[in-house]
């Protein structure tokens, strides 16, 4: 087994989602590369959810539109997947609650599972049903039960006896169908970019985190609030958030707030107040499908042109888009250092894909802490003081420290003088301009490839990127800092090609339109707007019709 696509479906609360993350544990305990596409409506009972695990011997973080395998928890599991399966496909299903009525032309393995005896026997509940066909699964690629065990072991820490009895009479009455090796591969840990985002963040010195939970950035909160030496906190609203973390970084904490779309657009004005009170501001902005509530479950990027100018008046911010949780982990960890460093609002921009879905991360941890400029802690203290970058101090420490959304003169005072307001904006533009000159320093942009063409792209559409354009004569490049915009970087990766074209979920080419804004000329656009992402084959068709 070199690559397999799997898709293991069922209702909300059949445990679909905990199967395919089982899965993949079982494919990584093999030393196998695996990525966990997640589908889901937005009701707690009932719908149709589907996880659609990719397993490779190398990287794979992508979904292809045929698979190998469907392992399906009710009858619209198999209605709506069915038509993917590749002729010599397996399907497996609950013949406890599907009637077999299978047409002989299906040309796929047709495997029924009597779930519900098998739970019935080990004396479990119903939900275990998840776990037996996960077992069965397991037996028909080949998998040995004690690494099986192993696995269930670690990852059922609930009613773990009665899952494994589950398992290992499912397991028992199945038959081997394909064959597994190991890779010789090591292990890799498996994390969600939301995961991912937390952990960059906490290397880089986070110490609070606040959120008002909204899909697909809840998660962050949901992993950081397990993790010791880390305040979480959820206030009752993302009004009160964006204020909270304001005081926090005031009070010297190194703070991190989350949300999406319709909740940073009630963070915007907090947004405004850090830019002009110059207190350090961290927000993961994870997108959806909008407008307004919009298809909440699911994918969009629409918000690209929202995060660069969030915020009213002339303010500056440091805005990343991730493609992958190794990109992730080390572009929060930047964000957090940039906001303290700059004394700016900084936006780790994520999507449901990159939020939710899970990857296998190959980067080993590194810290990732800059200093901030300390101040005097005295009683002449002036909190803006110098022409680009103020000392930091904080309250307590002996010296008056104060912060306002007025402009102000050096001191923290409020003016409307002409001179001290000129003066000040002045400041906080040679501030941006330094960061800018970091930022052309920085890995701002990736590219891969030397072809005359180009696909552009930005954000969790890497993955499928990279696979979309196998043998062909393209080159890739992916814009990781959006703001300040790598200017240079850019037109340098964009050299010598002519042609132009530009992937990504929205409806407006919001790329395009910031790629427009600094002379970059896009040939074509390939959009995506219905919530889904891009597949391989999808993708690739699309940039061959355009090439």
């Amino acid at each position: 087994m070199s690559e397999t696509q799997i898709i293991i479906a069922g209702a909300a609360g059949e445990g679909s989602k905990k199967a395919g993350l089982l899965i993949a544990k079982l494919f990584n305990a093999y030393g196998f590369r695996v990525f966990i596409h997640e589908d889901y409506e937005s009701v707690i009972k009932g719908g149709h959810n589907f996880s659609q695990i990719s397993v490779s011997k190398k990287e794979s973080d992508a979904i292809k539109e045929k698979i190998d395998f469907l392992l399906a928890l009710n009858k619209e599991a198999i209605s709506k997947h069915k038509e993917k399966l590749k002729k010599g496909g397996v399907l497996m299903y609950d013949s406890d609650v599907i009637k077999n009525n299978f047409s002989e032309e299906e040309k796929v393995e047709i495997a029924g599972i009597p779930l519900g005896k098998i739970v019935e026997k080990a004396e479990g509940i119903p939900i275990m049903k998840n776990t037996g066909l996960v077992a069965a699964f397991s037996r028909a690629v080949g998998m040995e039960w004690k690494k099986v065990r192993e696995v269930l072991e670690k990852e059922l820490p609930i009613a773990t006896e009665k899952n494994l009895k589950v398992a290992e009479i499912a397991f028992r009455s199945f038959r081997r169908i394909k064959e597994i090796k190991e890779t010789g591969e090591e292990p890799a840990p498996l994390l969600s970019g939301n995961q991912a985002a937390a952990l960059g963040a906490i290397n880089a010195g986070l110490e609070n985190y606040f959120a008002y939970p909204m899909t697909p950035s809840t998660g962050i909160l949901q992993f950081l609030s397990q993790i010791e030496g880390v305040r979480t906190f959820q206030p009752e609203n993302e009004i009160a958030t964006v204020n909270m973390a304001l005081g926090s970084a005031y009070a010297g904490k190194r703070t991190m707030v989350g949300t999406s779309g319709g909740g940073f657009a009630l963070m915007t004005e907090g947004v405004s107040f850090s830019a002009q009170s110059e207190i350090p501001l961290v927000i993961s902005l994870s997108q959806r499908a909008g407008p307004a509530t919009g298809v909440p479950t699911y994918q969009g990027q629409g918000d690209l042109l929202f995060a660069l100018n969030a915020g009213h008046g002339d303010m500056t911010r440091f805005v990343v888009a991730p493609g992958d949780v190794n990109e992730t982990y080390y572009f929060s960890g930047k964000a957090l250092n940039m906001a303290w460093k700059y004394q700016l609002p900084a936006i780790v921009l994520l999507d449901k894909e990159l939020s939710e879905n899970t990857y296998s991360f190959d980067k080993s941890f590194r810290k990732e802490k800059e200093e901030a400029i300390q101040g005097e802690m005295n009683g002449g203290y002036n909190r803006y003081d110098r022409e680009d970058i103020s000392p930091l101090a904080f309250p307590g420490g002996g010296a008056v420290v104060k912060a306002t959304g007025y402009e102000h003169d050096k001191k923290g005072v409020a003016t409307e003088d002409a001179e001290a307001v000129k003066k000040m904006q002045e400041k906080r533009m040679r501030k941006y301009e330094k960061l800018k000159e970091e930022v052309e320093d920085m890995e701002s942009v990736n590219v891969q490839g030397e072809g005359p063409m180009a696909v552009v792209f930005w954000g969790s559409t890497k993955g499928v990127a990279l696979r979309a354009v196998k043998d062909l004569d393209v080159r890739l490049v992916q814009p990781i800092i959006l703001q300040p915009f790598p200017e240079k970087k850019m037109k340098k990766a964009l050299s010598g090609v002519k042609k132009i074209i530009v992937a990504e979920t929205n409806a407006t080419g919001q790329l395009s339109r910031v790629l427009k804004e600094y002379g970059i000329k896009v040939s074509e656009r390939i959009l995506k707007y219905d919530g889904r992402p891009f597949s391989v084959e999808e993708l690739r068709k699309r940039i061959k019709a355009n090439i």
